[in-house]
């Protein structure tokens, strides 16, 4: 360990960007056992590590499996890495890693980062190639469990009351599980059939999954409540945020994850309404997240004519992931920054051509620390667009059935103990986006696993 001196930081390497924005097929091609373990060498083993106690929300062992996988062993790191992530090699691929392990990590400063993320994504993708299984004991146990959303939040939280030998039923309004991970994450970042194997994993383990099949619509929420004997809600914030613009519901005007989800789609076999074909077409972005990430670099695959991202503070102060940005200038997106949209321009043909911004400059801090934003007066100007794609955000949808049994929402958010992810109802427990707003996935992924440990605690006892 500790060639942090000898060798570089190594990033796994992808496909050239002329060749890659003609498909959807993932960019990255990671590490090898020998590359893997070279980059782990690098790790210097803190006594105090920063990367697990301060950047990693799950508390991954992090130096542990770097060890393990340094001495290839690759089972020892498989099976450490697996046991307290739910899906490492999904985390490593998707999460924004300079803002979480690898931005906590002590050799950031200076000599480059442990590339945590790119060799957690390679020990799983390792394993898996190896024939290596995680140890599920089977369901003997005699309480079972309601997990309402399939997403991180519901998929962390049923492997881990699958890991206790609780039974698990979960329930999902799509036709296919993964919520985020499968309709709003594109495959360049994330090859569904990764998602498609954590669930066969866990139908092994004896999770019952229904699909096409709505809380509130299709099932009464107060049947889970009385037939189980805990329920768990993961069932996110897809509600897309709007700018408040007159013609914000243009039909050229499309949400964030309409658009990712119609695409996602089409790639999945289904038919794709013809209003979001981009061909040929302008197309901008609102938005500085991953998630505009996903959009502008989606577009770029579908053919656009050009693609402009538009944000209204700088490169900096992008909330999303440094490499996801970059990939996107590799491939040709052109980013606008210091602007805010203020009118979205439609002709008197009822055709959308573009929207009007102001120039924006940051002010002093705030509490949060983040600096604000200040609009430049009498800086108008417009960027020509056939197409607007509003990636500002998300918001937790209304659930009426919440109300009807007593659980408490604050901003539609569910309010939960800090401990426990318990709700104010006390067989139901949250955790996700859905309690703390659209967030990161292994962020999710962390509350669903605090609810499944306080719900065993619950039900098993101490």
């Amino acid at each position: 360990m500790q060639n942090f001196i000898h060798t570089n930081r190594q990033e796994p390497a992808k496909q050239p960007a002329p060749a890659r924005i003609l498909n959807f097929d993932e960019i990255y091609r990671f590490f090898s056992i020998s590359q893997a373990a070279a980059q782990a060498e690098r790790c210097i083993q803190c006594g105090d590590p920063f990367c697990t106690a301060l950047g990693c929300p799950l508390g991954n062992c992090i130096p542990q499996w770097l060890g393990a996988i340094a001495e290839r062993d690759l089972k020892k790191a498989f099976l450490i890495s697996n046991e307290t992530s739910p899906f490492p090699e999904v985390l490593g691929r998707i999460c924004p890693h300079s803002h979480v392990c690898e931005g906590a990590c002590t050799l950031n400063d200076g000599y480059g980062a442990v590339s945590i993320g790119a060799i957690e994504a390679s020990i799983s993708d390792l394993g898996f190639a190896a024939g290596l299984e995680l140890p599920f004991p089977g369901v003997f146990r005699p309480q079972k469990v309601a997990v309402v959303g399939s997403g991180p939040a519901g998929m962390s939280c049923a492997h881990f009351l699958l890991r206790a030998g609780i039974g698990v039923e979960m329930f999902e309004r799509a036709l296919e599980p993964g919520g985020l991970l499968t309709l709003g994450i594109p495959n360049f970042k994330l090859d569904k059939s990764i998602v498609a194997r954590r669930f066969d994993i866990l139908r092994k383990a004896g999770l019952k999954l229904h699909l096409n099949c709505e809380i509130g619509r299709d099932k009464n929420f107060v049947e889970l409540t009385e037939n189980f004997d805990a329920v768990f809600l993961g069932v996110g914030a897809t509600g897309g945020r709007l700018p408040k613009l007159a013609h914000e519901r243009h039909g050229s005007v499309f949400l964030a994850m309409e658009f990712l989800g119609e695409i996602q789609g089409r790639l999945l076999g289904r038919k794709m309404h013809r209003r979001f074909d981009v061909r040929g077409k302008r197309v901008v972005v609102l938005g500085g997240g991953d998630t505009a990430m996903d959009c502008v670099r989606t577009a770029i695959r579908e053919g656009a004519e050009t693609v402009t991202c538009v944000y209204r503070r700088d490169e900096a102060n992008m909330p999303g992931s440094v490499k996801e940005y970059h990939n996107a200038i590799d491939e040709g997106v052109n980013f606008f920054f210091h602007r805010a949209p203020t009118k979205i321009i439609v002709d008197n043909d009822g055709k959308l051509t573009g929207v009007e911004v102001l120039q924006t400059c940051l002010a002093e801090a705030g509490p949060d620390g983040r600096r604000s934003v200040k609009e430049v007066p009498c800086s108008e100007h417009c960027i020509l667009a056939d197409v607007l794609i509003l990636a500002l955000g998300f918001d937790v949808e209304e659930f009426p059935f919440l109300q009807k049994v007593g659980i408490h929402t604050r901003h539609r958010r569910l309010v939960v103990e800090h401990d426990s992810g318990r709700t104010s109802h006390p067989k139901v427990f949250a955790g996700g986006d859905c309690h703390r707003g659209a967030d990161l996935a292994v962020t999710a992924a962390a509350e669903g696993r605090r609810a499944a440990l306080a719900i065993m605690e619950q039900l098993l006892g101490g």
